[in-house]
């Protein structure tokens, strides 16, 4: 009783900030906007929209094994400094996501756009401006700068609790520094591999600033639909549905990402 008394604050944040906003939006998914009736007709209308689906998960998924490839040998160099050395580095990686989301996006604005600082530079070299800007490869750097933290917070979490131990067990054996990486440290590392792609992958899946600000009308996302109907179009019932079909896909991705989690890894040396 007393267990459930404990949990009772928590049961109640979850039905209110979690249960209730699902259910409103599931409602007004499976709702008209004219007559309020029960209808499936937004679900239907969600078929247009795959391609964009399909962009907008094949960009965040991009993203996400960009930030794995970058934020893997930082947690890695991190865990391996020494506990004072390690907080100050954590801080540095963490420094960037005090400043506002928006300031980090138009930030970059301003060092990729036509005319700013990078091909202002270029242009006073005599060479001509490359096309930095509104593009796919804009919006996935935008994503990946202002989502690698996400990617190397987990990764060091786990890297940290490794048992040097069994990396010293592995060297008396004879394992060279890549055998013990390769059958020690990555396996057991596989837990923030996935916690970091999930990390990166929800929030990407579903941005739509960093599109506006640093991509074209050709890399329009799934964020920027949803944002359009709640705004300019002003049909909330199908934005709601297109909400729900997203979340149903990013809980699939999750728990796809999550299998090659499930169960102990066996170190093999």
């Amino acid at each position: 009783m007393r267990t459930k008394t404990l949990a009772a604050p928590y049961l109640v944040w979850m039905i209110v900030f979690t249960v209730v906003p699902l259910g409103i939006v599931a409602w007004f998914a499976l709702t008209d906007y004219a007559t309020g009736a029960f209808t499936l007709a937004n679900l239907a209308r969600v078929s247009t929209y795959v391609p964009i689906f399909l962009k907008s998960v094949w960009l965040a998924l991009l993203s996400s094994v960009i930030c794995l490839i970058v934020g893997y040998p930082v947690a890695y160099c991190i865990a391996g400094t020494s506990p004072r050395r390690q907080r100050v580095l954590y801080m540095l990686v963490m420094l960037p996501m005090c400043m506002s989301f928006l300031l980090r996006t138009l930030a970059w604005v301003a060092l990729l756009e036509d005319t700013g600082i990078i091909n202002n530079l270029i242009r006073s070299l005599g060479l001509r401006p490359l096309p930095l800007i509104r593009n796919d490869a804009a919006v996935v750097l935008g994503m990946v700068y202002n989502y690698l933290p996400y990617m190397i917070m987990p990764l060091y979490t786990v890297l940290i609790k490794l048992d040097d131990k069994l990396i010293e067990a592995a060297e008396d054996l004879g394992c060279t520094p890549a055998r013990v990486f390769e059958k020690v440290t990555l396996p057991l590392s596989v837990p923030g591999i996935i916690s970091g792609l999930t990390m990166v992958f929800v929030p990407a899946v579903s941005t739509f600033y960093i599109s506006q600000k640093m991509g074209s009308s050709g890399t329009t996302l799934i964020g920027d639909v949803i944002e359009s109907q709640f705004k300019a179009a002003y049909n909330p019932n199908l934005g709601a549905a297109l909400s729900l079909i997203l979340m149903v896909l990013v809980l699939v991705c999750v728990a796809v990402m999550n299998r090659f989690s499930d169960g102990e890894e066996v170190i093999a040396l």
